[in-house]
C-alpha cells in the first residue's frame, strides 16, 4: 500500500492509496485520453472486495489493477462485485471482461438500459448517434471527420448487461459499511453515486469532479434536457450531508458541497455566455460553440482536437436546450438544422 501523492497533480501515479479505513483509491490508465486515468475504489472486508467502477478493458488497466491488489495482498479472484457509476467505457467495460473469467457480480444504474442496448448493437459505428446529432447541430464537417476516424464495430465484446440494476435509495451493505445509491442523471441518464454517510464519503463517479466539469450531452440515448438533469442532480447532492469527494478523475478532496457550488456557478456563467452568443447572431450550437472559450486554457473551438470539439458542440447544445426550457431562447428545426433565437 502506498501513501497518497503529496502533489494533487500526481493523482494518476499507479498504486493502492488508502483514502479511508478499508477504502483504497487505485488509478488505472486510459488509452489516448486527455483524462489520463480513472480512479477505481477498492472496499475491503473479510468476505472479499467490492470495487466502485472497473476501468477501461485494456491490458494496461488490468495490469495496474492486478499490481494494486497485490499491494493489498489480494487478487482479482477476491473481487465479489463491481458497483459501476455509469456505462461509459472507462468505468464499465473491464468489469464485463473480468466477470467472464471470475464470475463476480456487476451492477449498474437502471437509467443506463437504453444507452447500453445501443452500445450492444452490432455492425454500427460506435458514435453513430453522436454523428447524426452533430449534423443536426450544424457541425457537419466535424461529423464527417469523426466518421472517417471511427470504424464500424463488428462485435460487441466490451458490452453485456449487468447482473442487476441499481435504483434510487437502494442500500448496499459490505461488512460494517452501508452505501446508499443516489441517482444523479446528467453526465449520463443512468449515472449513480454511492454515499457512505457513516464514513462521510461520496463515491462520485463523473458526477462531481474536482478540477474539470463533467461532459454533458455525450451519450447514445440522450435525455431531452441533460444539463437541467445535471443541475437538479447537483442540487440533490448538495442537500445531502457533506462528505469527502472520491471522484473518478482527479485527487480526493475534502468537501463535495464546496465543489458542487463551484460547478453550479460555472454553469450559471456559461448559460449567460451562451445566451449572449445567440444574441450576437449565432444560430446553431456549432456557431455558438465557436464564440465561446474552452478548457482552463481558454482555447477556441478550432484549437481543440476533433473528439473534444465534438464534446464542446454537444455541451453547448445542452446549455442552449436548457435556455429553451427556461423560456430564454426559442428553438426550431429547419431543413435538418436546429436553430436557436432569442425570445
Amino acid at each position: 500500500m502506498t501513501s497518497e501523492p503529496g502533489n494533487r497533480e500526481d493523482w494518476t501515479t499507479p498504486g493502492a492509496y488508502e483514502v479511508a479505513p478499508g477504502v483504497h483509491r487505485v488509478p488505472l490508465p486510459l488509452p489516448d485520453d486527455g483524462l489520463r486515468a480513472v480512479n477505481v475504489y477498492v472496499l475491503r472486508d473479510d468476505d472479499g472486495l467490492v470495487l466502485v467502477d472497473s476501468g477501461w478493458a485494456v491490458a494496461g488497466a488490468r495490469t495496474a489493477l492486478e499490481a494494486a491488489l497485490d499491494e493489498l495482498d489480494c487478487s482479482l479472484g477476491d473481487v465479489r462485485r463491481f458497483l459501476v457509476t455509469h456505462v461509459h467505457r472507462d468505468h464499465y467495460t473491464q468489469a464485463v471482461h473480468l466477470r467472464r473469467e471470475y464470475g463476480m457480480r456487476v451492477s449498474l444504474g437502471a437509467g443506463e438500459r437504453e444507452s447500453l442496448a445501443v452500445s450492444m448493437a452490432e455492425h454500427r459505428n460506435p458514435l453513430v448517434e453522436q454523428l447524426d446529432r452533430l449534423r443536426l447541430l450544424g457541425a457537419g464537417e466535424l461529423a464527417d471527420t469523426l466518421a472517417g476516424l471511427t470504424r464500424v464495430r463488428r462485435g460487441t465484446g466490451d458490452w453485456e448487461p449487468p447482473d442487476d440494476w441499481f435504483h434510487d435509495g437502494q442500500r448496499i451493505r459490505h461488512g460494517d459499511r452501508t452505501l446508499q445509491v443516489v441517482e444523479t442523471p446528467g453526465h449520463t441518464r443512468g449515472h449513480v453515486v454511492f454515499h457512505d454517510t457513516g464514513s462521510r464519503l461520496l463515491f462520485a463517479g463523473d458526477h462531481v469532479l474536482p478540477t474539470i466539469t463533467p461532459s454533458i450531452g455525450f451519450e447514445a440515448a440522450l435525455s431531452a434536457n441533460p444539463l437541467g438533469d445535471f443541475l437538479a442532480s447537483l442540487a440533490l447532492v448538495r442537500q445531502r450531508p457533506d462528505a469527502r469527494l472520491l471522484p473518478a478523475h482527479g485527487a480526493v478532496t475534502p468537501s463535495v458541497h464546496a465543489r458542487v457550488d463551484e460547478l453550479v456557478a460555472h454553469h450559471g456563467a456559461r448559460l449567460d455566455e451562451t445566451l449572449a452568443a445567440v444574441a450576437r447572431g449565432a444560430a446553431s450550437a456549432y456557431e455558438a460553440a465557436g464564440r465561446l472559450r474552452w478548457t482552463r486554457r481558454e482555447h477556441r473551438l478550432g484549437d481543440l482536437d476533433v473528439f473534444n470539439a465534438m464534446l464542446a458542440v454537444t455541451e453547448t447544445a445542452a446549455h442552449l436546450d436548457l435556455l429553451v426550457a427556461q423560456g430564454r431562447l426559442s428553438r426550431a428545426d429547419v431543413d435538418g438544422l436546429r436553430c436557436y433565437a432569442t425570445v
